[in-house]
């Protein structure tokens, strides 16, 4: 006689239990208290509820929307300049990493890999320190090539700042979809590969035609990772420019336009329900491209591979 099916399988729920309360407690809660947290202000007297009125203010507010709307544009070029130029990096690290027969594989691996281990502060003041016009080794190293007149103070000026932390995140993070991208190259059967062999498909040609279209889900799993990720960056800016993102908020995104609004800095005093009601809006950024991406792009990866 046969256990009832919920006595045979009560241990899947203690196993599940501990990780399910540290999610809970450290994710859900504090998602949740956030969004309660947006719908109150302060009053004469206290806390009071206020509904949608800092969201009001968050989009109408000439003051408030124009900061939201230059830190979400500049979150979406910060987004974008990943995409263009660390995953399809990665990918080709991956691809020639992958070869037969190439030496000290392992070791280019790690070495590439190792910047994502390293500390923000330590990046954004090291970077800082690389390019500084007076004291950084950037102006002596494009000297020794002959390109010093290319040297410009680029973190100091408001049309290269985003882009030169964008390309310094890019430099430290590259690692990650590269090692993806290779564990899922090492995955394909071999029996493929030897088939398209057979058929004189070899070389880069096997990649494009064989490899690529069989790492698809790999490429969009490290796509909506990158853009939850970069939405939620802050670490790299604040330790290079300052929560004030600057020069003149050029480099400012939603973390550090949520940073200042929430905790106050220099003269801005803290703000905890206008903070939340950013935090809110991230949300919803973030839940609307993972939605785009789980009922569109990862639909059609689908179609394709069947």
């Amino acid at each position: 006689m046969h256990k009832p099916r919920s006595r045979r399988r009560w241990h899947i729920a203690v196993f599940l239990a501990p990780a399910v309360l540290v999610y809970s407690a450290v994710m859900i809660l504090p998602l949740f208290d956030t969004l309660r947290l947006s719908l109150f202000t302060e009053g004469p007297e206290g806390r009071v509820f206020a509904g949608l009125a800092n969201f009001r203010t968050l989009f109408g507010d000439p003051n408030w929307s124009r900061q939201f709307w230059n830190a979400l544009a500049n979150n979406f070029w910060f987004f974008l300049i990943h995409m263009a130029v660390q995953n399809p990096i990665g990918i080709a690290l991956a691809a020639i990493l992958s070869a037969p027969g190439l030496r000290l594989a392992g070791f280019y691996r790690s070495a590439i890999f190792i910047p994502t281990i390293l500390s923000f502060v330590i990046v954004g003041f090291a970077w800082k320190l690389i390019l500084s016009p007076i004291w950084g080794i950037a102006p002596s190293m494009l000297d020794a090539v002959g390109l010093k007149s290319w040297f410009a103070p680029w973190l100091g000026r408001e049309e290269t700042a985003l882009t030169t932390l964008a390309l310094i995140s890019v430099w430290q993070f590259v690692g990650i979809p590269m090692m993806l991208i290779y564990a899922a190259l090492l995955s394909i059967p071999d029996e493929i590969l030897e088939a398209a062999e057979c058929d004189g498909v070899t070389g880069w040609s096997a990649f494009w035609k064989i490899k690529l279209p069989l790492i698809l889900p790999s490429i969009g799993i490290i796509s909506i990772l990158t853009f939850v990720a970069n939405f939620n960056a802050f670490d790299l800016i604040y330790a290079a420019q300052g929560a004030l993102a600057g020069p003149n908020f050029s480099s400012d995104i939603l973390g550090t336009f949520l940073y200042r609004t929430f905790f106050g800095f220099q003269l801005q005093l803290g703000d905890p329900y206008m903070g939340s009601a950013i935090a809110s809006a991230m949300f919803a950024v973030i839940l609307v491209g993972v939605c785009i991406y789980l009922f569109g792009i990862q639909t059609r990866i689908r179609r394709y591979q069947l």
